[in-house]
């Protein structure tokens, strides 16, 4: 989610039901949903893994504030502004991380979009050379296992939207030898071939192409990122994949009723396919008054966009305009642990991972500020009575496992 193109909105709500665990988890109360502590017991837990997340959007903040250049946005210093610094990724242990190659779908009308996104790559790169007491540049399972060995954090490439391969495989597959470990197949813009869950049906599903792009990532062992598309691409997808999807950053339809969520009859397909969703931490996606506020605001939010297309900054007064008069309700780490209950419920605990869409975002939960952060979480997930193996499997136990029946599927 990049809030340029369409912000959303926000506030908070659970419900009781029993976990796969076998443990119940009743509807918070005031006290529950109050400032969260985290003890020595959680920070132990959080420390015996790493935090493997599924989407930041870094390189679009490097590329926008720092004209894509380290020197002037140097990350291994402090930077309120963003979410992300070296010494915030470490407090919050983050051990493996797919930094979003994300370019505007706009792109794809004037024809830019391949090389905005050869671009975005060429930032990760300059990232990782630039601090490579840091960062290493990883693919697969026994490399992240590797760069966490060395101490380092593991950098994969996701690529955020389909719109980036501009209708070619040959596209795709130059993507995936530049390092890109996933593609979410839209964006904000229905495709000729596929259909965003926030733009009117093309191809109400996959089209041919579409389905022989899913089949080409199958192949390469790129996993197919089902983010940002609509439930009958969704469903597609899922039907066609002989490899588990990820969702690299959504969340619960049944929770917080924004189309960016993924319904119920989705989640109960991913033991079966293998799938991950990996929780979004966009307040406007996560809150479900947000998410009502966001449903009612996005067409109005497209029409701005389509009136100041060539006008990026009369766009942002706009939309910041029509923000203020709809204010919104940031939540807390509590909702996110909403999110992460219920695909437990329906899915399992092997089927949910962080996707936390920092840097992509313009508002999030309480007490998940910044990657420094991510303890917090697990103090909440221990607290509702998931054991220390169950959190390990959703910081990076369930991410990693999906990658590997990827490859296995990829070598076949």
């Amino acid at each position: 989610m990049k809030s340029i193109v369409l912000p959303l909105w926000a506030a908070c709500v659970v419900t009781a039901f029993h976990l796969s665990t076998g443990h119940t988890l009743m509807a918070a109360d005031p006290v529950a949903r109050s400032t969260v502590m985290v003890s020595e017991q959680a920070r132990q837990i959080h420390a015996a893994s790493y935090i493997f997340d599924g989407h930041n959007d870094l390189p679009w903040e490097i590329r926008t504030n720092g004209s894509r250049s380290f020197e002037k946005v140097d990350i291994a210093k402090p930077q309120p502004a963003m979410h992300t610094d070296i010494d915030r990724l470490r407090v919050g242990n983050v051990g493996a991380q797919f930094w979003s190659v994300y370019v505007p779908a706009d792109s794809a009308y004037d024809g830019t979009a391949h090389q905005k996104t050869l671009e975005q790559i060429e930032i990760v790169r300059a990232m990782i050379a630039r601090y490579p007491q840091v960062f290493v540049a990883t693919r697969t399972v026994a490399e992240i296992e590797a760069a966490r060995a060395a101490g380092k954090i593991a950098s994969l490439i996701g690529v955020e939207g389909g719109h980036s391969i501009e209708n070619s495989l040959e596209k795709l597959r130059r993507l995936h030898a530049l390092g890109a470990g996933y593609m979410t197949l839209t964006h904000s813009d229905s495709l000729d071939w596929a259909d965003s869950c926030t733009d009117q049906a093309k191809c109400h599903g996959l089209s041919a192409f579409g389905k022989e792009v899913v089949q080409t990532m199958n192949q390469l062992g790129m996993l197919v990122d089902l983010s940002h598309v609509s439930p009958e691409t969704m469903q597609a997808a899922l039907d066609i994949s002989t490899a588990p999807v990820i969702f690299s950053h959504s969340s619960a339809r049944a929770v917080a009723d924004h189309p960016r969520n993924v319904p119920d009859n989705i989640l109960k397909q991913l033991p079966k396919n293998g799938g991950v969703v990996m929780i979004n931490f966009y307040s406007g996606f996560v809150v479900p008054e947000s998410a009502e506020t966001g449903k009612r605001l996005q067409p109005m939010y497209r029409e701005l966009r389509n009136k100041y297309r060539d006008n990026q900054d009369q766009y942002k007064i706009e939309s910041g305009r029509l923000g203020k008069q709809n204010p919104m309700q940031r939540g807390s780490v509590h909702d996110v642990a909403d999110h992460i209950d219920h695909i437990v419920k329906i899915a399992g605990i092997d089927h949910v991972g962080i996707g936390s869409d920092y840097d992509g975002i313009d508002m999030t939960p309480r007490q998940l500020e910044d990657v420094s952060t991510y303890p917090v979480l697990t103090q909440v997930l221990l607290d509702r009575g998931y054991s220390a193996g169950d959190i390990h499997k959703i910081m990076s136990g369930n991410i990693l496992r999906a990658m590997k029946a990827a490859e296995k599927v990829a070598k076949k």
